[in-house]
Order: structure tokens, then sequence, then C-alpha cells
């Protein structure tokens, strides 16, 4: 399989993080991605690592331009508070919660980082903003394959997406690839494309970016909010407003859910997105449901993987998957390539 890699990835390379209160080493590191890329070349999977199309017009489609500007300048306007914040990470400290105004943006770089994120665990690096973006540029080099005829083909992005909304940050994502790829394939023709969101933490970014639309299906597994992060979003009674009513599908399982219980579900989604007549499939490949990872709770085994990829080939659909979450890093690799293995196996080269 056509495998997408950004070598730009590692320009996003925070230290610390707030994790359940504490700082702590990041989870999300430059050594998740290596262990993908060296797993990808050890199974002899074909790789483009330069020349991939900008996406800025895209990004603009699927978040909101006051964001992108933030974000893109946040680390030099970082800097220039303060020379000596070249050492530092910014974190938020004022969230505009509930009463509080989110329509004006704040002269205040602080106050500017708790209107554009929704926790004080997703920190910025002096690559953020690049590394970001480069992953984008892969998801629309991804979806631009499977427009000239590939089967399916895999973007090895970092820092992941799923979190980021149209107008937010957080849960280590800045800019949504998954939600790129998806207007992109639809901006190709596809009259409604699936995002099918397979991470332990529920989508919450890529839902609200298509809560509203017809055209995407957006269906995600994902642990349940009420003791899960993002903990606000990812109810099953959250079906979608307006034209997108009935196009949201969420389907949390309980912390500790076995392999069986979890595949049941994806029948669910894979049952929806085919009578929703689908044409193209975008698949947010988070890799945290593998029984030893280290911040999430579901039980799936390496062969559960190969197993996915297997299910999803019998959908017949065009497939970009999008890597997500994973933070047991010496084994990420080995599971992404499992699960696309699976998909050729079922589905053919």
């Amino acid at each position: 399989m056509l495998s997408f890699f950004s070598l730009t990835h590692a320009e996003h390379a925070p230290s610390h993080e707030f994790f359940r209160g504490q700082l702590v080493p990041c989870h999300e590191t430059p050594a998740r991605a290596e262990q993908v890329h060296q797993a990808l070349q050890a199974a002899g999977h074909r790789i483009e690592t330069t020349g991939f199309p900008d996406s800025r017009a895209l990004l603009g489609q699927v978040h909101a331009e006051r964001y992108l500007r933030f974000l893109q300048g946040a680390w030099a306007d970082w800097l220039a508070r303060d020379p000596a914040n070249a050492a530092r990470q910014p974190w938020p400290s004022t969230w505009p919660v509930r009463t509080l105004r989110s329509d004006l943006e704040p002269r205040e770089f602080s106050a500017r980082l708790g209107l554009y994120s929704f926790d004080n665990g997703t920190p910025l690096s002096a690559g953020s903003w690049a590394a970001a973006k480069a992953g984008c540029d892969a998801a629309l080099a991804g979806a631009q394959a499977l427009a000239g005829g590939a089967r399916a083909a895999f973007v090895a992005s970092r820092p992941p997406g799923h979190h980021a909304g149209p107008d937010f940050m957080g849960g280590y994502c800045f800019l949504n690839q998954a939600a790129v790829a998806a207007q992109a394939l639809r901006a190709q023709g596809h009259a409604r494309v699936a995002v099918l969101d397979v991470d332990y933490h529920h989508g919450n970014g890529t839902q609200a970016i298509f809560y509203a639309r017809s055209d995407v299906f957006f269906a995600s597994l994902h642990g349940d909010p009420s003791t899960e992060y993002p903990f606000f979003l990812g109810h099953a009674d959250e079906e979608g407003e307006g034209e997108g009513r009935g196009f949201n599908l969420n389907l949390p399982l309980p912390a500790g859910t076995p392999a069986e219980r979890w595949f049941a579900a994806l029948e669910q989604a894979c049952a929806r997105l085919q009578a929703l007549n689908a044409s193209a499939l975008v698949v947010s490949l988070g890799l945290d449901t593998f029984e030893g990872d280290p911040i999430s709770k579901f039980k799936l085994a390496r062969a559960d993987f190969g197993r996915l990829g297997a299910r999803l080939a019998g959908l017949g659909l065009p497939t970009l998957f999008v890597l997500e979450g994973g933070y047991a890093t010496a084994d990420l690799g080995l599971n992404a390539v499992a699960v696309l293995d699976g998909f050729e196996r079922e589905g053919g080269r």
C-alpha cells in the first residue's frame, strides 16, 4: 500500500504536557511516527516523503481563518512576548466557558491560547504549525492518490488531528487531517464521504466540523465520554443537526471493552455507512485501542488490527487511513502494518 510520511513531523517536539493534572513527559512524540515509518519500510510498503500538494485552501474550508492565523503565528507571538520564551512551552490559563465571550480575540497571548484550545494538554513548540500543516499536505496527497485510482493509501502523520475542531486545538491535535481528506474527496466528486474514527478517544473535532452536514457521515467507536477524554462530546444521542441530522453516529463503549464487543460496534458503523451510500472512506486510525496502550483501556490484540483491516476492505470503498493516536510506541508501527496488511490481504493489492 502506498503511504505518505512527512519528515516535517519531527519539528513538533515539545517535551512536557499536563496529563490528569500532572506535568509529565509528552506521550505524543516524534518516536511514534518513526516507529511507524520503520515498520512500513520493513514490511515493504511504498513510502512517499516529498512533493506533497499544498492543502492551505482546504484548511480554510474546515477551520476558521482566524484560528489558522493564530496557529500559524503562535510561536512567533510567543517569542515576541519575551525572547527567553524560546526555551519555554506556553500554556493557556483562561478559557471562555459558558457566559464568557469568544467572539473577541484578546491581545494577551495566553488568553488567545485559551480561546483556541479546550485543554491544557496540547503543548505548542516551535515547529507545531509546520508539522501539522505538512500532515494535512500529506492527507491531501493521499486523497489525490485515491482519485488517481489507488484502492487505498495510508497517511502516517503526526501530530494527530481528530480532536482539532473548526476553531480549536486539543488532545495533541492542531489541524484535522481526516477532515481535510474528506473535504478533498468531496471536491473530487464523491457525493458522500464516510469518516470512521476507531481511536480510543472520541473524534470531537471531526464531529464538530461535519455535524450539520449530510455530505460527510461521521461514525466513532470510543471510550464512554462519561469517564474518558474528551468527556464533553461523544454520547450516543448526538446524531447531527439541521441537514446533518442522522449523519453522525457515536458508539461509546465502557473501559475494558474486549475485542468481540468492539467488533460488534464496528459492524453497526459499517452497516450505517453502507446504508447511507458513502462512496469513499476516511479512517481515523487511532491505535490506542491496543491492550498495551498506556493511557487507554480497550483490549484489542495485534491480530485484531489485521481483522479490522480485512473488515474495512470488505466495504469495497476507496479508503484513506490517517494515523491518529496510539501511545504504546514500540508496538505502534507493527499494529499499523497489521491493519494495512489485513486490508490488502482481503481486498487485493
